[in-house]
């Protein structure tokens, strides 16, 4: 799932005013995985988007991935 949290990162760096404080953490199961993704707080709303747009758009993304590879990649936004 390392090419799903490059992904992620390299989408949400391109959102964010604070690129370096983007950090995600893998957290691996036996049929899905969650990635953790850590902004700054001003960001956080921005990663969100109007009514979770963004973050919506970004888990449809990942579900694609994760279709490929027969296993469930949920994202979680920690504040």
């Amino acid at each position: 799932m390392q090419k799903a949290s490059e992904f992620v990162e390299n989408i949400v760096k391109t959102i964010v005013d604070h690129p370096e404080d983007v950090k995600i953490k893998i957290v691996e199961g036996e049929k899905s995985t969650i990635l953790e993704l850590k902004v700054n707080p001003e960001d956080v709303s921005k990663v969100i988007g109007k009514g979770g747009r963004i973050a919506r758009a970004i888990r449809t993304l990942i579900g694609v991935l994760a279709g490929r590879n027969n296993k469930r990649i949920l994202l979680e936004i920690l504040e």
